[in-house]
């Protein structure tokens, strides 16, 4: 059996990562970028949250993703 990882509190790292992928996304919409640019930085913001979501689930003990 392995031991769950401690939950993430909401000042963490991976948190303000994920938030701050969000905001260059939406900049990016807003400012007119190019569309291949506006989907290359919303699939870097949904990995990152993504990746907190699972972490979070583990931390909780209920399954999330895969572990890469």
């Amino acid at each position: 059996m392995s031991k769950k990882p401690p939950p993430l509190l909401p000042d963490d790292s991976m948190y303000r990562d994920a938030v701050a992928a969000m905001k260059r996304y939406h900049e990016a919409q807003a400012a007119g970028e190019s569309p291949e640019t506006v989907e290359r930085l919303r699939l870097i913001a949904e990995s990152q949250f993504q990746a907190v979501n699972d972490y979070q689930l583990r931390a909780l003990g209920r399954p999330g993703g895969s572990v890469h």
